[in-house]
């Protein structure tokens, strides 16, 4: 065990200073991600914060100007799953916290530290294989190797490992705006620019500095956040991580034309990944056009670059995307049903 401090911050300006001129120290939350990869080898902090004391970023809240919900760092991932608020107005987010991990990881794990998981491939976590996002210039091993449940998409000649979570995905999708604090001020980070995409630096995965605590996640509503939905399609149905994963969400004119249309896919990206190809062919379409919604899908798939043993994603994704946006037009049919009756 690689020898550590660790120190209870009681408030955020403390642990702010405690971190201050520690670019290794780290934050602990519920500790589901750090202690693994601390145990593991690919983080080895001198520092270690814990921040459970700062029951301020606990809170799950709505803001009606503008619209949108709030949601404290520290807040457990069950909880936001189980919030009301949250399973009415944008149920693609507390499904992507349902069906994410088991109920005791969730019952621990923050959203914070949630959106800070890293990668499950294999040479990133076992140190007798070279991986350049665990030590920069090493090499890829999982580029010859076995790489079946690894990036098709955002890839680079130095890492094809894929972004794990789900929840950011959902986040992607409707725009989230992440909050956070440190010793230069606060920012706040558009979800789409949170995340980098491996390029020559795989080490680098967010934009974070040394030192920057996330405080709270905004999440924009919108009639479409309300007819969303998160399909995942993994190898078994419960605690496992995504082979493919759509967060999508879909409103309609009283027409039948897509008036706002979301999808942001997991599992076969280095990054949450927008699909924004895909939402400007869908938009102002009528969702039964199957000419249409074929287009759409191949729109983002058409920079995949399968490796060996992971060319299957492509077609499990031409399947999802089309399965996951037709469960959304169900859900706005009936709320333009509802509407107008």
């Amino acid at each position: 065990m690689h020898p550590f401090m660790y120190v209870v911050a009681n408030s955020i300006n403390e642990a702010i200073e405690l971190s201050h001129d520690r670019p290794d120290s780290r934050f602990l939350a519920g500790g589901t991600t750090l202690v693994d990869l601390m145990k593991s080898g690919p983080e080895r902090p001198s520092l270690v914060i814990d921040i459970n004391q700062l029951h301020v970023l606990t809170s799950i809240e709505h803001s009606d100007e503008p619209d949108a919900l709030r949601i404290g760092a520290l807040s457990r991932m069950s909880d936001v799953a189980a919030h009301m608020g949250v399973r009415q107005s944008c149920p693609a987010v507390a499904e992507s916290l349902l069906f994410a991990a088991s109920g005791q990881l969730r019952n621990m794990a923050s959203l914070g530290g949630n959106l800070l998981q890293r990668t499950r491939c294999l040479y990133f976590r076992d140190r007798s294989f070279a991986c350049n996002k665990r030590e920069p210039g090493s090499g890829c091993s999982a580029i010859n190797g076995e790489n079946r449940n690894l990036a098709v998409l955002g890839i680079s000649p130095h890492c094809i490992a894929n972004y794990p979570g789900d929840f950011a995905v959902a986040l992607t999708a409707f725009d989230g705006v992440i909050h956070t604090s440190s010793s230069s001020g606060k920012r706040s980070i558009p979800a789409r620019q949170f995340y980098t995409l491996p390029g020559d630096r795989p080490h680098i995965e967010n934009v974070l500095e040394p030192g920057e605590l996330i405080t709270h996640i905004v999440v924009p509503l919108s009639p479409a956040s309300k007819n969303s939905h998160y399909l995942k399609v993994r190898d078994r149905a419960s605690y496992e991580f995504a082979s493919v994963s759509v967060a999508a969400a879909m409103e309609l004119e009283a027409d039948g034309t897509i008036a706002d249309v979301r999808v942001a896919l997991g599992g076969l990206a280095a990054i949450p990944w927008r699909a924004i190809a895909t939402e400007r062919i869908l938009l102002g379409k009528r969702f039964d056009d199957a000419a249409t919604i074929k287009r759409a899908t191949d729109a983002v798939l058409s920079d995949a670059k399968p490796q060996s043993h992971n060319s299957y994603k492509i077609s499990q994704a031409r399947a999802a995307i089309p399965r996951a946006l037709r469960i959304v037009a169900s859900i706005a049919k009936s709320a333009l049903a509802q509407r107008g009756s």
